[in-house]
């Protein structure tokens, strides 16, 4: 059954290696999870293989580059305005030696692995790991970042149709850009208020409890949507049901609360045809592989019995949003914005 009134399972992971994280962390401090993505990532992709996981991979532009040097032949000529310097990845670019932990911060090689497996869908993370809601960046800054992203990505013969807003910031301002680009959908946000966008890297202490909290306990509900939700604007707007935490051995006695907290999940959108989107970065297995790839493949075990009950559907975002754009009710949007 191939419709959509059937459950379904979004998965998606933000591939950005030290872009992300460099104004987190150092790259010291994080550089084993970093290396360990090359090992993390074609792992992924084979337990996708088994258990027929059709995923979608936003890749922040920068990664397609070799090197350094290729990268500052393509950069915009608007750059991000950001208040604090920190954030500003080019004034980072100027730091990098040619040959400086380049698997830190380029992978063109993962991404054409990526290409090579059927069912994944490669969408962008914008060109430079682009805040869209903190001071001083602009509209059209973002746009012209987008544009680059896009631009790359084709060259790698990749058609970019899905966006995953870095740190979680979507601009609702934004949105009429990337319908402009081509863009149909993107991952929104939980609905409940601990998950709203903030500025900056990290949320309220409070809100950071709760979250951590609502990954063993159901605090939240089930964060599932009904296609009705999702056809109800343009670009579509396909929102994160749980970010998938990495193992800890500090909380690991707690897994089974963690795992429940997910598979409850998908039976709930199973048994109501709903869509449960379930998303990570590779840098978060890039340590405790094998404990990480166990858990994941519990996941997977749960959806293919549903699967198997003809209950649910695994599909990218840029298939989900285009069952929405199938749909006679998107009408009105169709002809707003000639999809």
């Amino acid at each position: 059954m191939n419709n959509s009134t059937q459950g379904t399972l979004a998965i998606s992971l933000d591939l950005e290696l030290y872009w992300g994280m460099r104004d987190v962390v150092s790259i010291d401090n994080y550089q084993k999870n970093l290396q360990g993505v090359r090992q993390a990532l074609p792992a992924i992709l084979e337990l996708f293989k088994k258990y027929q996981i059709h995923a979608t991979w936003a890749a922040v532009g920068f990664l397609y580059y070799a090197d350094v040097e290729q990268l500052q032949k393509d950069i915009p000529q608007q750059l991000p305005g950001y208040d604090k310097s920190d954030l500003d990845p080019y004034q980072y670019i100027n730091t990098l030696e040619k040959k400086s932990n380049q698997q830190l911060h380029f992978c063109p090689d993962l991404i054409e692995l990526i290409k090579q497996y059927s069912g994944q869908e490669i969408a962008t993370h914008t060109f430079s790991h682009y805040y869209c809601l903190e001071t001083g960046q602009t509209q059209e800054q973002f746009k012209a970042d987008l544009q680059a992203a896009i631009a790359i990505a084709e060259k790698a013969n990749i058609s970019t149709t899905s966006i995953i807003f870095p740190r979680n910031q979507y601009n609702q301002a934004y949105l009429g850009e990337i319908a402009d680009c081509g863009i149909n959908c993107y991952r929104g946000n939980e609905t409940n208020f601990i998950y709203n966008d903030e500025k900056g890297n990290g949320d309220r202490a409070d809100k950071r409890i709760f979250r951590l909290l609502d990954a063993y306990l159901n605090l939240t509900g089930q964060n599932c949507y009904s296609w009705s939700d999702l056809r109800s604007s343009y670009p579509i707007n396909i929102p994160s049901s749980r970010f998938l935490r990495p193992y800890s051995a500090k909380v690991r006695f707690l897994d089974g609360l963690r795992l429940r907290r997910i598979t409850s999940g998908l039976e709930y959108a199973a048994n109501r045809g709903l869509v449960y989107h379930l998303w990570w970065h590779p840098h978060n297995f890039g340590v405790n592989l094998a404990e990480n790839l166990s858990f994941l493949e519990k996941v997977l075990q749960s959806y293919q019995k549903l699967n198997t009950q003809g209950k649910m559907q695994s599909r990218t975002m840029r298939e989900i949003a285009q069952l929405c754009i199938n749909s006679e009710s998107m009408n009105s949007y169709k002809q707003l914005f000639r999809v």
